[in-house]
């Protein structure tokens, strides 16, 4: 036993020193190099493929629905005789020449390489069938048409284009889309179920009630580089499940009018691309009254009016400030004030220095032998909510200075015949501008306020035939000159528009009233 036992303690003794032995010879050795480990960084992935949603979508005929988001992605399925740009000046598209033989008569030369989507060719026999329509008077573009008395069709790619009366800057009335009349030959327009083919970048693959998929249009004429091959969009029965899609990542881009968006969507985790809306709010400042007919009366408003309250009060801050009827973006309005700032000293001081007296709690003057205070009714629609609170705004700050206002609430129908038989002294009021930088609303013959300045007159007459944009940039300019000197009405606030995108979606993304999609090609999802 004792044997055994001094057997097992030798071995151990010698595992021992050789395990010693080993551990000595690896600590001699030249330890490995260790290589650094090397991690390569993922490459983002390009999707061809872009996710809209659309909230209450009608039908994709652009002269039959109503919606304006629809009417947007119409924008390339569909194309025009002529198109607006971002800045809004027209650019043809369809038409390769627009000329103007007389003040009604208009000849248009097509483009004759251009193939509808089941490659059928374009002709004139189109744009005449798609002017008919318009003229129906049931679709969104019918006002495009309304001064069109005829059109005549010369050849397969030219046309004449006859109107009841001149048009100030008619080419912005042909930015309507063009549909096929042959694929409507043999039924009624307004009862079709078709869905209509384009000549745009984008075709219509398929269409259901839960969305449709655009590609890329084969038959195209302009073959250009894309880093997007389709299209598809998701239709919504109201904007909340629109917002709760984009949250949730199922859609990529959207547009929206709703002001408070980032109660809906929170704040981060997409960009928010806004502009400048059409809709344009201003006080109406009526010309035949004899103490507003006064240019340091209407000075003076100008000065006690602060818009920059009237904005945070009224809007929020969700709007601009807004002066002149083309500051929504177009070109021929690069000035962005009209030159008077809220000063409540200025105002007081431009009436003492007029001869106006501040008597009996009233400004007066003697005027053709009448004894003339700032005395005025301020018209206003009572179920328009946020002009009411303008009106109400106004009335304080003109009050504040001794202008004596009093509000008069009146409902559509009085407020409508107000504007018709002009019929205030002055009046908070709006419009949607138009793609046409055109100004007779506001100074033509017979506009709201009864202005009359003849320079401005003659002007607008010599703009109606100008094409020259930088002669037409000098005359426009002369326009805002003569209305910052004579303030004929005062702009107040502009409405804000936007769209939404996924941070994933790059490129230069530069929407405007017109089109949400200039620059597509150069999109990319990531």
């Amino acid at each position: 036993m004792k044997s055994w036992i001094k057997y097992g303690i030798v071995v151990v003794v010698i595992a021992i020193l050789f395990y010693t032995a080993y551990l000595v010879y690896k600590s001699k050795q030249k330890p490995e190099e260790q290589l650094p480990v090397v991690v390569e960084e993922a490459t983002p992935v390009e999707k061809k493929k872009l996710r809209i949603g659309i909230a209450g979508f009608d039908t994709i005929n652009p002269l039959v629905s109503k919606n304006k988001e629809v009417l947007q992605m119409a924008n390339l399925i569909y194309e025009p005789l002529v198109r607006v740009t971002e800045d809004y000046r027209t650019e043809l598209c369809l038409a390769k020449e627009i000329s103007r033989a007389d003040a009604m008569t208009y000849l248009v030369k097509l483009e004759n390489n251009v193939k509808w989507q089941d490659n059928t060719p374009f002709e004139a026999q189109d744009v005449q069938f798609t002017i008919d329509r318009l003229k129906e008077g049931k679709s969104i573009y019918s006002y495009n048409a309304e001064g069109i008395a005829s059109v005549e069709v010369i050849d397969k790619t030219t046309l004449k284009i006859h109107l009841n009366n001149p048009v100030s800057h008619f080419e912005y009335n042909l930015a309507f889309p063009i549909l096929s009349h042959a694929q409507y030959a043999e039924e009624d327009f307004w009862s079709s179920s078709k869905t209509p083919i384009g000549t745009g970048e984008f075709r219509i693959a398929s269409l259901e009630t839960s969305g449709m998929e655009l590609k890329r249009n084969e038959n195209y004429r302009k073959k250009e580089n894309s880093n997007l091959d389709q299209i598809n969009v998701s239709f919504f029965g109201s904007m909340g499940e629109v917002y709760n899609s984009f949250k949730m990542g199922n859609i990529d881009f959207f547009g929206t009018r709703n002001r408070e968006i980032e109660e809906y969507i929170g704040t981060m985790g997409y960009v928010k691309k806004e502009y400048k809306g059409r809709e344009f709010d201003f006080l109406a400042i009526n010309h035949e009254n004899l103490a507003l007919n006064c240019l340091e009366v209407r000075q003076a408003i100008q000065y006690a009016i602060d818009k920059n309250n009237m904005l945070s009060s009224v809007l929020n801050n969700k709007g601009y400030v807004a002066d002149f009827p083309l500051d929504y973006g177009c070109y021929l309005y690069k000035d962005g004030s009209m030159g008077a700032d809220y000063n409540t000293e200025k105002a007081k001081q431009v009436l003492v220095e007029n001869g106006w007296e501040y008597k009996n709690n009233r400004w007066q003057k003697l005027i053709d032998r009448r004894n003339v205070r700032l005395d005025f009714d301020l018209v206003v629609w009572k179920d328009n909510g946020e002009r009411l609170k303008a009106a109400e705004i106004i009335q304080e700050q003109l009050q504040a200075i001794g202008i004596k206002v009093t509000l008069r609430k009146v409902n559509n129908d009085q407020y409508n015949s107000c504007l018709q038989r002009k019929s205030y002294d002055l009046m908070v009021s709006g419009v949607y501008n138009s793609y046409s930088p055109e100004l007779d609303y506001f100074l033509g013959e017979g506009n709201i306020e009864n202005y009359i300045n003849t320079e401005v007159t003659t002007l607008l007459s010599e703009m109606q035939n100008i094409t020259d944009a930088k002669l037409l940039q000098e005359k426009m300019n002369r326009v805002v000159e003569i209305c910052k000197q004579e303030v004929p009405w005062i702009g107040l606030y502009r409405s804000q528009n936007q769209v939404i995108y996924s941070t994933s979606v790059m490129g230069n993304i530069t929407p405007n009233n017109y089109n949400y999609f200039y620059g597509i090609n150069s999109w990319v999802r990531r």
